[in-house]
């Protein structure tokens, strides 16, 4: 009887072991710390819309304040919202997604828009964009930036109290 369990176990980590595999074509978008993006936001020419996109796919923890002119597309929201977004904004060079922490939401969002964005074979008359993972999310950025409204707008220091425990 034991010998019949642990058989069938053992048949059922092989499977859970590949469903973590990760292929080697696997889109990986790489990370941005907050200087860099503070350093981009705050190159003179570089327009938000246009040179560059902060997306935010906080849901109700979008309360509290953002990043400046950084588009709110809640997760829960964004996979209905990313094929519109990707042949909308395939002239932006640099896409930048993140969360509260970047740890899942923001990194997934990140993904799925660079593998919907692949999928829509888009010319390469628009060129290259880059997409990139806000390191530590928006609870990192607004710990260094929160008073500056030139990178972060409708802050909130209440709701930002004892965030260092976040994470």
């Amino acid at each position: 009887m034991l010998t019949a369990f642990l058989s069938r176990s053992q048949r059922r980590i092989p499977q859970f072991a590949s469903s973590l595999y990760i292929p080697r074509n696997a889109i990986m978008p790489k990370y941005i710390s907050n200087d860099e993006l503070a350093e981009l936001m705050k190159t003179e020419g570089k327009v938000a819309g246009k040179d560059y996109l902060v997306v935010d796919v906080r849901d109700e923890d979008f309360a509290g304040g953002n990043i400046t002119n950084a588009r709110n597309i809640p997760s829960r929201e964004f996979s209905v919202a990313v094929y519109d977004l990707a042949q909308k904004l395939k002239e932006v060079e640099v896409m930048v997604f993140h969360c509260a922490l970047s740890q899942a939401r923001g990194p997934k969002a990140a993904r799925i828009y660079e593998e919907t964005r692949q999928n829509l074979n888009i010319p390469a008359e628009y060129g290259p964009q880059e997409v990139l993972i806000l390191r530590g999310g928006f609870t990192e950025f607004q710990r260094k930036f929160g008073t500056d409204p030139t990178l972060v707008e409708k802050w909130d220091p209440e709701v930002w109290e004892g965030a260092e425990e976040w994470s």
